[in-house]
């Protein structure tokens, strides 16, 4: 799983996931890549998954760039605890994504097969997400 070897603080606020992404969203690598269509918290275990899905299929070839990373650590109290005595331990990191950030990129790989292996990494992510290509876009996500 991924997670950041060492932070400056353990725990963090929840914060807010309000408006466009401003940065990360071209394409910067590959000639594919998938997109949010709406505000989430991916986790670490959900972008592993969805790059699991992305290299079988795609049998290794080409090239897969993530362009996430979770570094936001998420709290949680154990089961049946009573209210109060501080925040609880961490339980797992994700990465914050706003509408129009890029996640994935693909490339060296057929537009079909490209768009196949999206789609399938697409399942893994608890978002709306769409496919992009360089071709369509000539530039930036316009929204």
């Amino acid at each position: 799983m991924l997670m950041p070897k060492r932070v400056k603080r353990r725990k963090q606020f929840r914060g807010t996931m309000a408006g466009k992404a401003l940065r990360g969203n071209t394409l910067t690598y590959g000639e594919f890549g998938l997109v949010a269509a709406e505000p989430c918290w991916i986790k670490s275990n959900q972008i592993e998954a969805a790059r699991v899905a992305l290299t079988r299929y795609t049998k290794r070839t080409g090239k897969v760039w993530i362009k996430i990373f979770p570094d936001k650590p998420i709290t949680a109290k154990p089961a049946e605890t009573r209210m109060g005595s501080g925040k609880g331990a961490v339980e797992y990191w994700v990465a914050v994504v706003k509408p129009g950030r890029v996640m994935f990129e693909i490339g060296g790989i057929p537009e079909s097969e490209a768009r196949e292996a999206l789609r399938l990494a697409m399942h893994k992510l608890p978002c709306k997400c769409k496919v992009i290509s360089k071709a369509d876009l000539e530039g930036g996500v316009s929204e």
